[in-house]
Formats: C-alpha cells, sequence, structure tokens
C-alpha cells in the first residue's frame, strides 16, 4: 500500500515549553522526505511527532493533526502501540539489543507485542527483513550470535531490518549515519533508495550532500531565537531547496553560511 503523510498545523511542546510551531506539510508515498536546519531547531522533535514517539518523554504533546492515510494518529482512542507498529524508526546510534542474539533483534517489534510465530514463520521473517536490510548474506551463518557483534554498519542496517520486519508502512530515520564511517553511511544511502520502493521515508540529516543525495523533497527548519519554538521555514522538492530557495534563510543555511 502507498502511504501518504498530511501533516496539518502540528505544534509540539515538552509541558509548557513550545518545542515546534504551526508545521504544516505532505509527504507522498515512496518518496524521500529529509529535515535540514541548525541544531534545536525542532526537526527530529517533528519526525518524532509522526510516530508519537516524543510522548514517552513525560508532559510532551501534540496538536493538529498527522493523517496517514487519511487516518489522524492523534485522534481519540488511537493507540499509540498501533502507530509504532505502522511507522517504524531507526536511531542515530545504532542501537541493537545486546544480549540478543541478531536473529532475536530481528523479532523483538513480534516479540514486544505478543505475537506468537511458528518457527519457520520467524525463519522467513527474519531472511526476508535482512534480505530487505542488505544484510542476509553477511549474518545468514551467525544469526544465533549476538547482534552487538557486528560492525557499526552492519548494527545500523539489524536496526532497519529490525524496523521493517513487522512491515510498517512508513520509515522514520533521525540521522542514521552521523555515527558510520564514510563506506557504511554509502551503504545506507544506497539501501534508502531501495526502501522507497516500498516504504514512504522520511529522514533527518545534518549532511546537506545527504540530503541531495537521497531525498526527493527538503524541509528546512529554524528557530527565531533561543526558548522560541522551531518551525518549517520552506518545503519543496530537493533540487529547488539546494538550487533556488524561495527564503534567504534558506539560502544562507545550505550554502554553509550559518548553522
Amino acid at each position: 500500500m502507498s502511504t501518504r503523510i498530511d501533516a496539518r498545523n502540528v505544534d509540539v511542546y515538552y509541558g509548557d515549553f513550545h518545542a515546534v510551531e504551526g508545521v504544516s506539510l505532505v509527504m507522498e508515498p515512496r518518496t524521500v522526505t529529509a529535515f535540514i536546519g541548525p541544531s534545536g531547531c525542532g526537526k527530529t522533535t517533528f519526525l518524532r511527532t509522526i510516530n508519537r514517539m516524543h510522548e514517552v518523554i513525560p508532559g510532551a504533546y501534540a496538536t493538529g493533526e498527522i493523517l496517514i492515510n487519511d487516518q489522524n494518529i492523534y485522534a481519540t482512542g488511537v493507540d499509540p502501540v498501533d502507530v509504532r507498529t505502522m511507522v517504524g524508526m531507526v536511531f542515530q546510534r545504532p542501537n541493537p539489543f545486546p544480549t540478543m542474539s541478531i536473529k532475536d533483534n530481528v523479532l523483538a517489534g513480534y516479540k514486544l507485542n505478543g505475537k506468537k510465530l511458528s518457527a519457520s514463520q520467524a525463519d522467513d521473517i527474519v531472511e526476508k527483513a535482512l534480505r530487505g536490510a542488505n544484510l542476509w548474506t553477511e549474518v545468514k551463518d551467525r544469526l544465533g550470535l549476538p547482534g552487538s557483534g557486528l560492525s557499526g554498519g552492519q548494527q545500523q542496517r539489524l536496526c532497519i531490518a529490525r524496523a521493517i520486519a513487522v512491515e510498517p508502512d512508513v520509515l522514520l530515520m533521525d540521522e542514521p549515519c552521523s555515527a558510520l564511517d564514510p563506506i557504511s553511511t554509502l551503504a545506507i544511502e544506497d539501501l534508502i533508495h531501495e526502501l522507497k520502493e516500498t516504504f514512504t521515508i522520511v529522514i533527518v540529516t545534518h549532511n546537506m550532500q545527504q540530503a541531495t543525495r537521497v531525498s526527493d523533497k527538503t524541509g528546512f527548519f529554524n528557530i527565531q531565537g533561543v526558548g522560541l519554538p522551531g518551525h518549517l521555514v520552506e518545503f519543496d522538492t530537493t533540487e529547488k531547496i539546494f538550487s533556488n530557495p524561495r527564503d534567504e534563510a534558506t539560502e544562507r543555511y545550505v550554502s554553509g553560511q550559518f548553522g
């Protein structure tokens, strides 16, 4: 299924602190959307609203609507756990569960949801997810060994396999390459290109070159000053944002003049 994300006037709060203000944009199915901007401007906070991960912080909440295929994930009665099954997330640093094997890491989402799998079902899910993350050939003979024994780049691909194993509609990535070497970064970027054939992907990155390489659309976030909310300055095709942005602040940021 092709999955569209429609954010409508989203504001995010941590208790009394207004973190993100008035974000509205549409992320089209099977595309990669990149969020760029200086540190502290709200791009990661907004990313986390797309699967309600910000709510794990006490006192955090959002107003407005985020529709995924026309269903508001903030509607009354919607379970955040169900949202996080539909919207997978890969974090900045590879975080495989250290006491779990490679196989059990891939299956972690099913176990956390209490879903019973037969041995053959589990094997099929593991192979499909690891193939999807371009990791199968590297680990197929050591599925019982700890995931923490893999290299950094392999660990991040294992985390991607874990995220896609439960067959989400959307994949969020919060600076997925920031802790990786250039070769591993290239492998993840190649993987993103492949994954967008199946998933709608949203990525936060501080790497301008990465945004131009992997994304179809780019949103530039900024902040007016300390203590003020971050906001979306401009959202357009990646080519337009980097070659002919409408806003002067966007121009200055993408050309390296600030941030």
